[in-house]
């Protein structure tokens, strides 16, 4: 990895160099446009309004507009903020784990100590896990200011930012204003259905299957072209679900799941009996 920003940690007088990496890289089949009649490629092009030539990226600057007038911001304007120059995650405030809204957090950053700061990296590592505590700090990243939290992942110090509090959108639905009557049964059943589901969290045994769907599809078309049959890449479309109530669609479920682990048994047991003649 390639470290994207470098700066330092400080809590109270603790100083702790640090590297920031991305900690995230999309998987993604890389797509483009093109023309449909031909298949030519089509690019963007930054184009001036004013005299019509396209413009290198590197003599392009901001602006804003207010009023008619617009202020240009040339990138010395913007790094001479004191604010962008700063190099420093300046925590801010310890807060209980738990009062961190999963809605609020964005962009997530591994943290490597730099030099001699192993030990101050690995107390401050050690605090926020024996205490549950996550820190709440301000970061400059790419000409903005964050709000982030700084935590623990595995032995690793990580930061991920954090939106602000006026970026964050109030659900208001009228619909949620009337309260449906739950009957007990239903609550029994979708208990039932939720203690049936439950167990830990394994990320690996999950994949993109859009992404792996995509990706047969591009290598069908490389290999036979516009022609493919989309029933024998994918197999039948699946037939439109049938429309039930609420009460027959959770006993259904129920059902379903019962049936499933007793066939799951059933395969198991006549495995080992199969082994065992064996």
């Amino acid at each position: 990895m390639r470290a994207m920003w470098k700066g330092s940690i400080a809590f109270g007088l603790v100083n702790v160099p640090v590297k920031l990496y991305s900690a995230t890289e999309t998987h993604d089949v890389r797509l483009h446009q093109v023309h449909d009649e031909d298949g030519g490629r089509i690019r963007y092009q930054r184009k001036c309004e004013v005299c019509g030539e396209v413009v290198p990226y590197e003599h392009i600057d901001k602006a804003y507009e207010e009023d008619g007038k617009t202020v240009v911001l040339r990138d010395e304007d913007l790094k001479s903020l004191p604010v962008e120059r700063s190099r420093e995650i300046e925590v801010v405030q310890f807060v209980p784990s738990k009062q961190i809204d999963p809605i609020r957090l964005e962009k997530s950053y591994y943290l490597e100590p730099t030099g001699s700061a192993l030990k101050a990296y690995t107390l401050l590592r050690r605090v926020l896990d024996e205490t549950a505590r996550t820190a709440i700090v301000r970061i400059s990243i790419r000409q903005r200011q964050r709000l982030a939290v700084l935590r623990v992942h595995d032995d690793v110090l990580m930061v991920q930012t954090m939106l602000w509090d006026d970026e964050i959108r109030a659900a208001e639905f009228a619909s949620l204003d009337e309260r449906p009557r739950i009957a007990a049964k239903e609550l029994d059943l979708a208990k039932a259905i939720v203690k049936e589901l439950s167990g830990d969290f394994a990320p690996e045994e999950y994949e993109d299957d859009y992404q792996v769907q995509l990706r047969q599809l591009v290598d069908a078309k490389l290999e036979q072209g516009d022609a493919i049959d989309t029933a024998a890449t994918f197999g039948e479309e699946a037939e439109e679900a049938e429309v039930l109530d609420l009460m027959e669609a959770l006993q259904r479920s129920v059902e379903r799941r019962k049936g499933a682990k007793a066939d799951a048994k059933g395969a198991k047991g006549s495995g080992s009996k199969r082994s065992k003649s064996a």
